[in-house]
Protein backbone atom coordinates (compact mmCIF):
# COMPACT_ATOMS: atom_id res chain seq x y z
CA UNK A 1 0.00 0.00 0.00
CA UNK A 2 3.05 2.23 0.81
CA UNK A 3 4.37 1.70 -2.48
CA UNK A 4 1.06 3.04 -4.26
CA UNK A 5 0.81 6.15 -2.37
CA UNK A 6 4.68 6.87 -3.04
CA UNK A 7 4.05 6.34 -7.03
CA UNK A 8 0.68 8.27 -7.02
CA UNK A 9 2.15 11.39 -5.04
CA UNK A 10 5.30 11.22 -7.67
CA UNK A 11 2.25 11.26 -10.35
CA UNK A 12 0.51 14.33 -8.67
CA UNK A 13 3.71 15.99 -8.33
CA UNK A 14 4.51 15.69 -12.03
CA UNK A 15 1.21 16.44 -13.04
CA UNK A 16 1.00 20.19 -13.06
CA UNK A 17 4.52 20.50 -14.92
CA UNK A 18 3.58 18.22 -17.60
CA UNK A 19 0.37 20.30 -17.89
CA UNK A 20 1.86 23.59 -18.15
CA UNK A 21 4.76 21.89 -20.82
CA UNK A 22 2.17 20.79 -22.80
CA UNK A 23 -0.36 23.81 -22.39
CA UNK A 24 3.44 25.88 -24.26
CA UNK A 25 3.51 23.14 -26.72
CA UNK A 26 -0.06 22.99 -27.77
CA UNK A 27 -0.47 27.08 -27.45
CA UNK A 28 0.87 28.17 -31.31
CA UNK A 29 -0.94 25.19 -32.31
CA UNK A 30 -4.36 26.34 -30.84
CA UNK A 31 -3.84 30.03 -31.94
CA UNK A 32 -3.84 29.64 -35.67
CA UNK A 33 -7.44 29.26 -36.02
CA UNK A 34 -8.24 32.53 -33.81
CA UNK A 35 -5.76 34.60 -36.58
CA UNK A 36 -8.34 36.78 -38.42
CA UNK A 37 -5.99 37.00 -41.98
CA UNK A 38 -7.59 39.21 -44.21
CA UNK A 39 -6.71 38.98 -48.31
CA UNK A 40 -3.33 41.65 -47.25
CA UNK A 41 -1.99 38.65 -45.31
CA UNK A 42 -0.22 36.47 -48.30
CA UNK A 43 3.23 37.90 -48.95
CA UNK A 44 3.92 37.16 -52.23
CA UNK A 45 6.97 36.81 -54.25
CA UNK A 46 7.20 39.18 -57.33
CA UNK A 47 7.09 37.41 -60.82
CA UNK A 48 10.68 36.82 -62.64
CA UNK A 49 10.92 38.18 -65.65
CA UNK A 50 12.19 35.45 -68.33
CA UNK A 51 14.97 36.68 -70.65
CA UNK A 52 15.35 33.77 -72.80
CA UNK A 53 19.54 32.95 -71.80
CA UNK A 54 18.59 29.78 -70.13
CA UNK A 55 18.14 28.46 -73.69
CA UNK A 56 20.84 30.22 -75.20
CA UNK A 57 23.10 28.70 -72.73
CA UNK A 58 21.53 25.24 -72.90
CA UNK A 59 21.91 24.99 -76.59
CA UNK A 60 25.53 26.21 -76.42
CA UNK A 61 26.64 23.65 -73.68
CA UNK A 62 25.37 21.06 -75.94
CA UNK A 63 27.61 21.87 -78.68
CA UNK A 64 30.67 22.32 -76.94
Amino acid sequence: MTRIHADLRTILRLLPRTAVMLLLLAAPVLAVPSINSGGGATIEAPALQKTGAGFVLLMSLRRG
